[in-house]
Protein backbone atom coordinates (compact mmCIF):
# COMPACT_ATOMS: atom_id res chain seq x y z
CA UNK A 1 0.00 0.00 0.00
CA UNK A 2 1.23 3.87 -1.07
CA UNK A 3 2.03 5.95 2.24
CA UNK A 4 0.42 9.01 0.56
CA UNK A 5 -2.58 8.93 -1.46
CA UNK A 6 -3.61 11.94 -3.77
CA UNK A 7 -6.72 12.78 -4.58
CA UNK A 8 -7.50 15.11 -7.05
CA UNK A 9 -11.46 16.46 -7.17
CA UNK A 10 -13.44 18.54 -9.71
CA UNK A 11 -15.16 18.51 -12.81
CA UNK A 12 -13.20 17.67 -16.27
CA UNK A 13 -16.18 19.89 -18.42
CA UNK A 14 -16.38 22.89 -15.85
CA UNK A 15 -13.01 25.19 -16.48
CA UNK A 16 -11.02 25.89 -13.28
CA UNK A 17 -13.44 23.51 -11.15
CA UNK A 18 -11.13 20.82 -13.03
CA UNK A 19 -8.23 21.73 -11.25
CA UNK A 20 -8.44 19.43 -8.75
CA UNK A 21 -8.42 16.52 -11.62
CA UNK A 22 -5.16 18.23 -13.46
CA UNK A 23 -3.14 18.45 -10.41
CA UNK A 24 -3.84 14.74 -10.15
CA UNK A 25 -2.62 13.55 -13.78
CA UNK A 26 0.19 16.08 -13.30
CA UNK A 27 1.20 14.36 -10.10
CA UNK A 28 0.76 10.58 -11.41
CA UNK A 29 3.42 10.99 -14.01
CA UNK A 30 5.62 12.52 -11.60
CA UNK A 31 5.36 10.29 -8.40
CA UNK A 32 6.87 7.01 -7.19
CA UNK A 33 5.23 4.03 -5.62
CA UNK A 34 5.09 5.07 -2.03
CA UNK A 35 2.34 7.75 -3.58
CA UNK A 36 -1.08 7.10 -5.50
CA UNK A 37 -3.28 9.16 -7.19
CA UNK A 38 -6.53 9.27 -7.72
CA UNK A 39 -8.74 11.09 -9.98
CA UNK A 40 -12.15 12.10 -8.03
CA UNK A 41 -14.29 13.55 -10.77
CA UNK A 42 -17.69 15.01 -8.60
CA UNK A 43 -16.97 12.57 -5.74
CA UNK A 44 -19.13 13.54 -2.45
CA UNK A 45 -19.48 10.83 0.10
CA UNK A 46 -17.17 8.90 -2.03
CA UNK A 47 -13.97 10.73 -0.84
CA UNK A 48 -14.50 8.60 2.68
CA UNK A 49 -13.58 5.33 0.41
CA UNK A 50 -11.11 7.18 -1.34
CA UNK A 51 -9.20 7.61 1.91
CA UNK A 52 -10.14 4.48 3.40
CA UNK A 53 -6.53 2.77 4.63
CA UNK A 54 -4.67 5.89 4.01
CA UNK A 55 -1.95 7.43 6.52
CA UNK A 56 -1.58 10.25 4.91
CA UNK A 57 -4.36 11.47 2.81
CA UNK A 58 -3.63 14.88 0.25
CA UNK A 59 -6.68 16.07 -1.59
CA UNK A 60 -6.62 18.96 -4.16
CA UNK A 61 -9.88 21.03 -5.57
CA UNK A 62 -10.76 24.45 -6.81
CA UNK A 63 -11.97 26.96 -4.00
CA UNK A 64 -14.41 29.38 -4.01
CA UNK A 65 -14.05 31.78 -1.51
CA UNK A 66 -14.24 35.21 -3.53
CA UNK A 67 -10.14 35.74 -3.45
CA UNK A 68 -8.66 36.11 -6.21
CA UNK A 69 -8.57 33.43 -8.86
CA UNK A 70 -5.42 31.31 -8.28
CA UNK A 71 -5.46 32.13 -4.55
CA UNK A 72 -3.46 28.99 -3.17
CA UNK A 73 -5.26 27.83 0.04
CA UNK A 74 -3.52 25.11 2.26
CA UNK A 75 -5.02 23.32 5.32
CA UNK A 76 -3.83 20.67 7.31
CA UNK A 77 -7.62 18.90 7.93
CA UNK A 78 -6.39 16.55 10.62
CA UNK A 79 -6.90 17.88 13.97
CA UNK A 80 -9.83 20.41 12.64
CA UNK A 81 -12.31 21.38 10.19
CA UNK A 82 -11.68 23.45 6.55
CA UNK A 83 -12.75 26.74 6.57
CA UNK A 84 -16.28 26.45 4.72
CA UNK A 85 -15.43 30.07 3.48
CA UNK A 86 -12.77 28.78 0.71
CA UNK A 87 -14.57 25.40 -0.10
CA UNK A 88 -18.51 26.39 0.69
CA UNK A 89 -21.17 23.50 1.09
CA UNK A 90 -23.26 22.69 -1.47
CA UNK A 91 -27.36 22.66 -0.60
CA UNK A 92 -27.99 19.12 -2.56
CA UNK A 93 -25.39 17.09 -2.35
CA UNK A 94 -22.83 15.83 0.06
CA UNK A 95 -18.92 17.63 -0.59
CA UNK A 96 -15.83 17.29 -0.21
CA UNK A 97 -15.98 19.07 3.22
CA UNK A 98 -18.90 17.20 4.28
CA UNK A 99 -16.86 13.88 3.46
CA UNK A 100 -14.29 15.18 5.68
CA UNK A 101 -16.45 15.82 8.78
CA UNK A 102 -18.49 12.87 8.35
CA UNK A 103 -14.91 10.55 8.13
CA UNK A 104 -13.77 12.60 11.79
CA UNK A 105 -17.08 12.01 13.39
CA UNK A 106 -17.12 8.21 12.45
CA UNK A 107 -13.14 7.78 13.18
CA UNK A 108 -12.10 6.59 9.80
CA UNK A 109 -10.22 9.79 8.99
CA UNK A 110 -6.61 9.40 8.07
CA UNK A 111 -4.12 10.42 10.82
CA UNK A 112 -2.85 13.20 8.32
CA UNK A 113 -5.08 14.82 5.95
CA UNK A 114 -3.99 18.08 4.05
CA UNK A 115 -6.34 19.76 1.77
CA UNK A 116 -5.07 22.62 -0.98
CA UNK A 117 -7.50 24.61 -2.67
CA UNK A 118 -7.18 26.67 -6.03
CA UNK A 119 -9.31 29.56 -6.25
CA UNK A 120 -11.30 29.14 -9.05
CA UNK A 121 -11.92 31.85 -11.82
CA UNK A 122 -14.44 30.66 -14.21
CA UNK A 123 -15.95 27.41 -13.81
CA UNK A 124 -18.34 27.64 -16.96
CA UNK A 125 -19.43 25.13 -18.99
CA UNK A 126 -16.60 23.93 -21.59
CA UNK A 127 -14.03 26.55 -20.43
CA UNK A 128 -10.60 26.20 -20.42
CA UNK A 129 -8.33 26.07 -17.24
CA UNK A 130 -7.67 29.86 -16.71
CA UNK A 131 -4.37 31.88 -16.52
CA UNK A 132 -4.20 32.41 -12.96
CA UNK A 133 -5.56 28.95 -11.91
CA UNK A 134 -2.82 27.05 -14.62
CA UNK A 135 -0.14 29.02 -12.96
CA UNK A 136 -1.23 28.29 -9.59
CA UNK A 137 -1.57 24.73 -10.83
CA UNK A 138 2.09 24.35 -11.75
CA UNK A 139 3.12 25.84 -7.91
CA UNK A 140 1.06 23.67 -6.16
CA UNK A 141 1.97 20.57 -8.02
CA UNK A 142 5.80 21.21 -6.81
CA UNK A 143 4.76 21.99 -3.19
CA UNK A 144 2.49 18.48 -3.03
CA UNK A 145 6.09 16.57 -4.36
CA UNK A 146 7.96 18.64 -2.40
CA UNK A 147 5.38 17.81 0.87
CA UNK A 148 4.47 14.06 0.35
CA UNK A 149 8.69 13.18 -0.08
CA UNK A 150 8.80 14.95 3.08
CA UNK A 151 5.31 12.94 4.60
CA UNK A 152 7.09 9.57 3.12
CA UNK A 153 10.20 9.97 5.37
CA UNK A 154 8.68 11.03 8.55
CA UNK A 155 7.55 8.45 10.81
CA UNK A 156 3.89 8.49 9.51
CA UNK A 157 4.23 5.76 6.98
Amino acid sequence: MAAVRIIGLGNAFKGDDAVGLLAARRLRARVDDRVEVIEAEMAGVEIMELMKGARIAILIDAARSGQAPGTIHRFNASDSPVSSLVFPRSSHAIGALDALELARTLGTLPPVVIVFGIEAGDTGAGQPLSPQVAQALDEVVERILRESEALTCTNYI
